[in-house]
């Protein structure tokens, strides 16, 4: 009675129920906690679980490096030769003696060194595919018995082509300069035509251009000195062309075989069978020999 006359009974029901509330904060308080704690729980697993991952990972990444390491090194042919002249003569010359039962020999023009023809991968293991990759482009040369295995890499690729075969298929115009052949060699002061009869040459003309080769100090603008230089260079390859065609037209090649510089050559390119680039200098009698050697040069890789 006096608790309700002073007031006090309204008071220790607020009480009351705060206490009620606090309680029930409390517990929801607790079951947070407990789902924070699962939380982090999760989260120290999760992260245990990747740091596991990624130690996994990087043991596996160094099992792959080693594993390449190795297979380079297993893949590294059993020696490579330049050959051009009489040696390249004397190799071809072997192939072309080899003869094997019915569909003993394979003959392959692979022309991308990431897919190889099944017809080659059935018939190699995996380090010696690894070796005729990084021939490619390459003519590849083997038999049944795994007694020969080679790479030819010649002037001049064929399109590509798989065949089993008593003998190997080897073309000597993929290798060898025979039959009529005009040889251009162009730079953009420089040309050199000649005629050749299986490698002999039988006529020759060159020439050079006066181009201005760098802008002095003084007298006319850069821009001037570069248009200038073009024009002397559109001349002089509209000489070269004229040299070359009357070449063509007088001896009637069987091919046409033009190199130079990268550039000069795209500008001339539609007059030749064949294109290639060289770093061939010198006046024009000495250019043109330098060119031809390196043109007519096989790469040969033992498998």
């Amino acid at each position: 009675m006096l608790d309700k006359l002073l007031g006090r009974a309204e008071l220790k029901a607020r009480i009351e129920e705060l206490e009620d509330e606090k309680h029930h904060l409390e517990r929801q308080l607790e079951a947070e906690s407990d789902r924070r704690a699962d939380a982090v729980s999760d989260k120290q697993a999760a992260e245990e679980r990747i740091n596991r991952l990624e130690d996994r990972i990087a043991e596996l990444e160094d099992r792959v490096e080693r594993s390449q390491q190795r297979g380079e090194r297993d893949r590294e042919p059993r020696r490579t030769e330049s050959l051009r002249g009489d040696r390249l003569d004397s190799v071809l010359g072997r192939l072309e003696s080899v003869e094997t039962g019915r569909e003993g020999a394979l003959s392959a023009a692979i022309a991308d060194d990431n897919t190889l023809p099944d017809t080659v991968t059935t018939a190699v293991d995996d380090d010696c595919a690894g070796v005729i990759r990084g021939a490619a482009p390459t003519l590849y040369y083997t038999d049944d018995a795994g007694l020969l295995s080679v790479a030819l890499r010649p002037p001049i690729m064929p399109d590509g082509f798989t065949a089993w075969d008593d003998r190997f298929d080897i073309d000597r115009e993929w290798f060898q300069p025979v039959d009529r052949l005009v040889f251009a060699v162009v730079r953009a002061d420089v040309c050199a035509v000649g005629v050749y009869e299986d490698g002999e040459r039988v006529d020759f003309e060159g020439f050079e251009s006066s181009v201005k080769s760098e802008h002095s100090k003084g007298g006319f603008s850069q821009s001037r000195f570069e248009r200038i230089r073009d024009e002397q260079i559109d001349e002089h390859l509209d000489d070269s062309a004229d040299l070359i065609e009357t070449l063509i037209e007088d001896s009637d090649p069987d091919r046409v075989v033009l190199t130079g510089e990268e550039v000069i050559v795209g500008e001339l390119a539609e007059l030749a069978d064949h294109t290639a680039s060289t770093d061939a200098g010198g006046k024009p009698a000495d250019a043109i020999e330098h060119a031809f050697a390196d043109f007519w040069t096989t790469r040969l890789v033992a498998v």
